[in-house]
This record gives C-alpha cells, sequence and structure tokens, in this order.
C-alpha cells in the first residue's frame, strides 16, 4: 500500500508531467536549454572568477622567466622546466624551437595587418591562461587569422622557422591542451565564425571552425533543426576546438559522438598545406577517412578551419525528470530500463551522488531540494525528445510507474514547465561551479564500464578518508565518471593518494584516462595507462608524418620524449 501511495505521489500529486510544445517561448527561453547549461557565458561569471583566482595560485608550482624578444632565455638555462600540479606533469622546453623575432613580427603584420598580430599584455594573460587557472604559458604573441589561407601563410612560415603554435578556439578546455606551455605562438581562430551553407532537405551545416557553438545551435533552432552536439561551455566554446577534442558533451547517448555527425572538414597541416575534405556526403567509401585522424587529436596534427557536421531536426515533445534512488544498483538498473521502456525518446541520462547534491545545496544560490523532506544517496535525471506528445506522455508513464512498483525509484518529480526543467538541469549542471566554491579540487574526466563505475568512487573514498570529500557525477548513459576530490586547499600529499592510484585503477578495469575532455598536457605522460605501446609509437609516427617538426601543439597529447631529439 505505502509502495501505492508514493507511486501515486510520483505520478499525480504534482503534476509531474512536462510536455514541451513546439512554441518560440519554450525554445528560446533564455533559462532553459535543452540537454544543456543554463549559463550563456563568454568567460567565467562573476560569481565564478574570485574562486578561481584565489586557489589556483597555489596549484602554479612553475616560476615565469622573462622573455624578450630577439633573446633566448632557454640558451642561458636549458634546465628550465615547468610542474603543473599533476604528478609527473614536468616538461622542459625543446631547445630546437626558436623565439619571436622582429622580423617574424614584421612577417606576420604584413600578412594579417596590425590589428591581426596582439601583443598586448592584459589581452595575452587570457589567452595564455586556462579557463581553470590551471595551466599559464608565456607567449607573447597571438595571430588572428580569418582566414585558411592565412592560417596556411602563418603555418608555412612557422615551419620554416621551428616557431612553435598553439592553435586556440574558446580555451574552455580542462587539460592544458588549448595554452601555451612556454611562448609557442597562439593562434586563434576566433575570427573565422561564418555560417557558409546550410541544406535544410539533408540537415547539413557547413561553417568555420571559429563558430561559437551556442550561436550555432541558435541558428540551427531558427531552422527547425538542432545540434547535435550541447556542452556547458557553449556560449564560449568553438566547434573547431569541439571538434579537435572530440567534445562529448549531454547529447551523445543520443546522437553519438562527433566521429560519427561530422561528415567534412577543412585542416590546414604544419607545413601550409590546406587539406580540403569538406565533404557533405553521408556516404564516401572512396579509400582512407582521413577526417577521423584530426577529430580529438587537440590541435597536434593540423589546425580545423572549416567544418560539415550533420544535424537532426527540432523534435517538439520533451519531458525531464528528477528521481531520486537508494543505491548505485538501482540507477543501473533504471538505465537498462530507461533503455528498454523509453527507447527511441531517451535523450540523457545524468546521474550525481550524494556529495554532488549536498555540494549544490551548499553552495549554489536558488537551488531548492526536489525532495525538501529528504537526503538520497543517488540522483538520476532523465530527459526524453520525441515528436508525439501523447506517444512520449504514454511511454514515460509507464516507465515510471515500472520503476516504481520494482522499488527502482525512491522519489522523484516530473518537470511541469519551463522553469522546472531548468531547475532540473541547473542542479546537475551547477556541480562544477559548486566544486568550485567548495576550495581545491581534483577532477578526473574518466570512461568506465558502468558496473565497475562507482566502485572507484567508493575506494577512492576509502584510500583518502576525511583528507577530501569524494564527489561523483557524470553520463552514466554512455559511461562517463566525472570524479571530483574537494578539498579545503591544495596538497601535495592527497594528490599523491590520488595519483597514480586513480590511472592505474581505470586502466585495471579496462577503461580511458579520458572521457571527453582530452589529454592536453595534463595527461599527455599518462596515455599509456589507456593505449599500449604499440599503439602509442603509432601515433607518434603519424605526428611526426604530418608534423616533422613538431610545431603543432607541442608537449600535448603524447609523451614529449617521443619527440626528444639527439
Amino acid at each position: 500500500m505505502e509502495d501505492w501511495k508514493s507511486t501515486y505521489r510520483l505520478l499525480t500529486q504534482c503534476k509531474h508531467f512536462f510536455h514541451c510544445r513546439l512554441s518560440p517561448n519554450f525554445h528560446n527561453s533564455k533559462p532553459f536549454c535543452l540537454s544543456g547549461s543554463r549559463y550563456h557565458c563568454s568567460q567565467p561569471s562573476e560569481l565564478v572568477k574570485p574562486y578561481i583566482g584565489n586557489y589556483q595560485q597555489e596549484f602554479q608550482t612553475f616560476k615565469h622567466l622573462p622573455v624578450s624578444l630577439g633573446t633566448n632565455p632557454w640558451n642561458r638555462c636549458r634546465s628550465q622546466y615547468r610542474c603543473f600540479a599533476s604528478q609527473a606533469t614536468i616538461i622542459q622546453r625543446r631547445p630546437d624551437f626558436s623565439t619571436i623575432s622582429s622580423e617574424d613580427l614584421s612577417y606576420f603584420k604584413n600578412i594579417l595587418g596590425e590589428r591581426g598580430v596582439v601583443q598586448d599584455e592584459e589581452t595575452l594573460d587570457a589567452v595564455n591562461t586556462d579557463w581553470m587557472r590551471k595551466y599559464k604559458g608565456t607567449s607573447k604573441l597571438m595571430l588572428q587569422p580569418r582566414t585558411a589561407e592565412e592560417v596556411s601563410q602563418i603555418l608555412k612560415y612557422c615551419n620554416s622557422r621551428c616557431l612553435a603554435v598553439v592553435p586556440q578556439g574558446g580555451n574552455t578546455g580542462l587539460v592544458g591542451g588549448s595554452v601555451p606551455a612556454f611562448d609557442e605562438v597562439i593562434v586563434s581562430i576566433s575570427h573565422m565564425n561564418k555560417i557558409i551553407s546550410f541544406d535544410k532537405v539533408s540537415g547539413i551545416l557547413v561553417c568555420e571552425a571559429g563558430c561559437i557553438l551556442e550561436n550555432l545551435i541558435a541558428f540551427l533552432d531558427n531552422q527547425g533543426f538542432v545540434m547535435p552536439l550541447d556542452l556547458g561551455a557553449k556560449g564560449s566554446c568553438q566547434i573547431g576546438g569541439n571538434i579537435s577534442t572530440n567534445a562529448g558533451g549531454l547529447r551523445l547517448l543520443r546522437y553519438g559522438s562527433l566521429h560519427g555527425s561530422v561528415l567534412g572538414l577543412e585542416v590546414v597541416l604544419a607545413n601550409g598545406t590546406v587539406l580540403d575534405m569538406l565533404g557533405t556526403l553521408r556516404k564516401d567509401n572512396t579509400g582512407y577517412d582521413l577526417k577521423h585522424l584530426f577529430i580529438g587529436s587537440e590541435g597536434s596534427l593540423g589546425i580545423v578551419t572549416k567544418v560539415s557536421i550533420l544535424t537532426p531536426p527540432k523534435l517538439s515533445s520533451v519531458n525531464v525528470c528528477f528521481l531520486a534512488c537508494k543505491d548505485y544498483a538501482s540507477c543501473l538498473k533504471l538505465l537498462l530500463e530507461a533503455k528498454r521502456k523509453l527507447g527511441e525518446i531517451l535523450s540523457a541520462f545524468e546521474f550525481l551522488d550524494h556529495g554532488a547534491m549536498d555540494l549544490v545545496l551548499k553552495h549554489l544560490e536558488g537551488v531548492r531540494n526536489p525532495f525538501p523532506s529528504s537526503m538520497h544517496d543517488f540522483y538520476v535525471l532523465i530527459e526524453t525528445t520525441g515528436s508525439s506528445e501523447s506517444y512520449d506522455r504514454e511511454k514515460l508513464d509507464a516507465f515510471l510507474l515500472h520503476s516504481m512498483e520494482n522499488d527502482l525509484i525512491s522519489d522523484g518529480v516530473v518537470a511541469q514547465d519551463i522553469t522546472q526543467a531548468s531547475s532540473c538541469w541547473h542542479i546537475r549542471e551547477g556541480i562544477p561551479e559548486a566544486l568550485m566554491k567548495a576550495g581545491g579540487v581534483y577532477k578526473y574526466d574518466l570512461s568506465i564500464p558502468v558496473e565497475k563505475m562507482y566502485d572507484l568512487v567508493e575506494e577512492m573514498g576509502v584510500r583518502l578518508g576525511a583528507s577530501g570529500k569524494v564527489v561523483a557525477y557524470g553520463h552514466l548513459g554512455d559511461g562517463n565518471l566525472h570524479l571530483n576530490i574537494s578539498t579545503p586547499q591544495y596538497d601535495d600529499k592527497i594528490l599523491s593518494q590520488i595519483e597514480p592510484f586513480v590511472y592505474e585503477w581505470t586502466s585495471k578495469h579496462k577503461g580511458s584516462i579520458s572521457a571527453e575532455h582530452g589529454l592536453g598536457l595534463m595527461k599527455a605522460n599518462k596515455i599509456h595507462y589507456t593505449k599500449s605501446p604499440e599503439t602509442v609509437q603509432l601515433m607518434a609516427n603519424i605526428k611526426k608524418l604530418l608534423d616533422p617538426n613538431g610545431i603543432l601543439n607541442p608537449y600535448k597529447v603524447l609523451p614529449p620524449s617521443l619527440f626528444t631529439k639527439s
């Protein structure tokens, strides 16, 4: 009887069905975004800035060496290196790389004009620093090309001079892949932001790589389509960077990875060659599909300048529900039932644990507990997207009723309006901000078989004891765990307890040490935990073939030791 009362409350008392109607007020509403964050910032918000600014000073254990044009301080001190607050993330600048001269500046200004050559200290400070304030380079030059031909001229020249280059998009990465390690030239593609074409019949979008993801989402929304990619950083990140890191995000469960959505690319190689692979065909079985080499290569093989991507039509019926589960096993069973009973309309399946919910409630203003009377051990956010409101409602009703009757759900609410749907997503997407407000945080983006995923969280909790609060959330639908260790401040002793244990555990259970953030500088030396020596060596051979001087995004993705010249 009690189970039935709970089920009845879940399905009726709160008017628990939210049915998205095809109206401008829903799809264009600023506070709400399907499968995504409510934050639309071109940079960290004013609320976030103090926290990432205050604690990251402890994270930076290196000292900056003054650099001036026409001199090479590295010749004076060849042993200079950087340590970036992660075990074994210690690198030494390659002595064969040149430094910027006045002649170089003149050449770049001749190509790009004065406005395309940036030497302003304040601007450079921003682009030298990653969003988390964890990595900071000392580049004295940022170039802003507007065409693929200008990118080609830049790279051809830099290759001839052995000037190292860092391609940069929105600079929203979390592993140090988009900022210099030392004094590399920053090549920003932000001004390459035109939409070239859109075919409403096929749904194929062609655009330049500097287009901001949120702008593409808005453009497609007006056309009756959606981007197959959605990220919390959509207000800043750029499609070229998304592709270069093979970004995952909240829609991967429904639409798959960018390896399936991207149909073609235009890429500029290190020697300036413009590689035209900008096809718009869904079928092309002529030889090697080379575009896949550049998806996820983090700008280490070439700079993406144009993109063609397949976009699905926008559907009119959306439901969002926030559910409580008693244990992780119930979350897994709920996922299986969701796949079976919701099937083709299931578009997101996110989870967070008690620790994540506790942090959000404590540190984010305006967040309310969906279940005020109690806290639960696990929470699941489910979104469905379909074309028939009545059909989707029937399927969701049956799923929720079955889940309650089988004790998979302890409690739950289904959003009945835009505000409630937005509030559900705000809880899930507000976790990173809450973690930053709580103090120091060690972040790990892992792909682990779902049945083993929470074992790592529990083992890490036992390992750290009272020294750190282990918080877990992520994309349960595709096996992506965001493991976070929240501490009052950064401590090398705590780090030594986390690493290399977290990587060894992931490797032992056949997981990946990077699910969607990439390797960047943080994990370049740790790739062997996921890839075999033979695989890594083949990757290095490909890198040497396409970029023999190693000028493109050096020290990232692969261990720098593979490219040391004797």
